[in-house]
C-alpha cells in the first residue's frame, strides 16, 4: 500500500498535476483501498491548518502585495541603485541588495523574483549587461526572501514542531546577510571580468533622499521582527499590524496605494493563502498515511543504520534535500519531510532551531535549480530568454548557496548565535 502511495504520487507529478493535488489523489487512493472511512480525508486536512500561527501567512502576503502595490519596488531599487550604483557592475549589486530589503517584506522568493526582475532586468539588458546573467542574478538574489524574516517556509517549520517562530526568524538573519554578501562578490568579480558599466557616484544629498524614500519599507521589517522579539505581539498579530502599517504607509505616506486597488489586492492574496493552505492541508494527510504506514522511523532508522557520525549524517541530509528540492516545491518538502528528518538530527545532538535553517535554506536551493526551479521560469519569462542558458549562468550563485549552506551546517554558531543573544 505504501508503494501504492508513492506510486500514484510520482505518475501525477510527472502528467504535470499541481503538487498540493498530487499529493491529495495519492492520500485519496490509499484511503480508498485502504478500507479507510472517507471522513478521514477532512479531519486529517482541517487538523493540519487549524493551528493559530498559521494566521499570520495571510497577514504577511497581504502585507506584502499592499507594500509592493504602493511603490515599494522602485523606492528599494533607487536606494540600493544610490548607494552601490558607483561601483563596477553597480546595477547587479543593487538587485542583490534590493532582494535583501524586498525579502524583509515579502518573505517570499517568488514574489521578490517578479516584482524586482519585472524592474530589474529589463534596467539591467538596458544598461548592457548579458540577459542570461541578469536573470540569474535575479533569480539566485530572490532566494534571500525566504530565509531572511518574515519567512513563511519557516512559519511552517515552526508549526510543524512547536518550534519559536521568533526564534527562527532571528536565526535566519546571518545566513541570509551571508547569502547576500556572497551573490554581492559574485556578481562583483564577474561584473569586473566583463567590464559592465558603472554609474557616476551619487552625490551625498541624493542618497539620503532616496533613503528616506524607502525609510518606512525597511521599518517594516524591523517592527515586525523587533515586536516579536520584545514580546509585544505574537507572529500572527505582528501579520496584522505588517497589514496596518502597510496600509497607512501606502496611504498616507507614499500615496500610490488607492483604496480601489485595495479590494483585488485583498482577493489576490486570499488566492495565494488558499493555495497554500489547500497544499498544507493535503500534506498534513499525507504525512498522517505515512505516520500509519511508519515510514518516518522506518527513514530514521535507515539514516542511522547507515551512520550515527553527525557530520556524516548531516552530509546525507544535505543532498537528500537538495535532490528533493530540485523536484518538489518548498512548501511541500517542508511539510512531508521536516518532522521526519528533524528526529534524526536531534539524535545524533542538532540543535533544532539550526536543523530548522538547515532544512529551510536546502530547499529554498530548489527555487534555481531545473527542473522545477520557479523563480528560473519566473525571470525567464520577464527575460525572454531560454530556462537553460539563466541556469548555467546561475551556477557561481548555486556555488555560493552550498557554500553558505556548508557553513550553517556545519558551524553552529551561525544560526545560533543571535538566537542565544536575544533569547537566553
Amino acid at each position: 500500500m505504501t508503494i501504492l502511495l508513492f506510486v500514484v504520487f510520482l505518475v501525477l507529478l510527472i502528467l504535470g498535476v499541481p503538487i498540493a493535488f498530487a499529493l491529495g489523489l495519492s492520500a485519496f487512493a490509499y484511503i480508498l483501498l485502504s478500507d479507510l472511512p472517507l471522513m478521514v480525508i477532512p479531519q486529517k486536512m482541517y487538523a493540519g491548518i487549524d493551528v493559530f500561527v498559521l494566521l499570520s501567512i495571510p497577514g504577511f502576503i497581504l502585507a506584502g502585495n499592499l507594500m509592493n502595490a504602493s511603490g515599494i519596488t522602485d523606492r528599494i531599487i533607487r536606494f540600493c541603485n544610490a548607494l552601490l550604483g558607483h561601483i563596477r557592475g553597480g546595477l547587479g549589486l543593487a538587485n542583490v541588495g534590493a532582494s535583501m530589503l524586498f525579502g524583509g517584506i515579502s518573505g517570499t522568493a517568488i514574489a521578490d523574483t517578479a516584482s524586482i526582475g519585472a524592474v530589474m532586468i529589463p534596467a539591467m539588458k538596458k544598461e548592457g549587461y548579458d540577459t542570461a546573467f541578469s536573470c540569474a542574478v535575479t533569480a539566485s538574489s530572490s532566494t534571500i526572501g525566504p530565509v531572511i524574516p518574515p519567512s513563511l517556509p519557516m512559519i511552517i517549520a515552526a508549526t510543524l514542531t512547536g518550534l519559536s517562530v521568533g526564534k527562527l526568524f532571528v536565526a535566519g538573519i546571518v545566513p541570509g546577510i551571508l547569502l547576500g554578501l556572497g551573490f554581492m562578490v559574485v556578481t562583483y568579480l564577474i561584473s569586473v571580468k566583463r567590464k559592465y558599466p558603472k554609474s557616476p557616484k551619487t552625490p551625498i544629498l541624493l542618497m539620503l533622499k532616496s533613503f528616506f524614500q524607502a525609510f518606512w519599507a525597511i521599518m517594516m521589517t524591523l517592527v515586525i521582527l523587533f515586536g516579536i522579539i520584545g514580546g509585544v505581539f505574537t507572529p500572527t498579530e505582528a501579520s496584522i499590524v505588517a497589514v496596518i502599517y502597510a496600509m497607512a504607509v501606502g496611504l498616507f505616506v507614499y500615496r500610490e496605494l488607492k483604496l480601489k486597488a485595495i479590494p483585488k489586492i485583498i482577493l489576490d492574496s486570499a488566492k495565494t493563502t488558499a493555495s497554500l493552505m489547500v497544499l498544507v492541508g493535503f500534506a498534513n494527510l499525507f504525512g498522517w498515511i505515512m505516520t500509519v504506514e511508519e515510514l518516518p522511523q522506518l527513514i530514521a532508522d535507515s539514516l542511522l543504520n547507515l551512520t550515527e557520525n553527525k557530520f556524516i549524517l548531516l552530509l546525507l541530509i544535505n543532498l537528500l534535500l537538495i535532490f528533493v528540492g530540485a523536484f518538489m516545491e518548498t512548501i511541500a518538502a517542508l511539510l512531508i519531510l521536516f518532522p521526519v528528518l528533524l528526529g534524526v538530527a536531534v539524535q545524533v545532538g542538532v540543535d533544532p532551531i539550526q536543523f530548522a535553517i538547515i532544512m529551510v535554506f536546502n530547499l529554498v536551493i530548489g527555487l534555481t535549480t531545473p527542473p522545477v526551479g520557479v523563480c528560473l521560469f519566473v525571470a525567464s519569462s520577464i527575460g525572454q530568454i531560454s530556462l537553460e542558458k539563466i541556469a548555467r549562468a546561475g551556477l557561481p550563485f548555486l556555488l555560493v548557496s552550498l557554500l553558505v549552506l556548508a557553513l550553517i551546517t556545519y558551524v553552529p554558531g551561525i544560526s545560533l548565535w543571535l538566537p542565544g543573544l536575544l533569547y537566553d
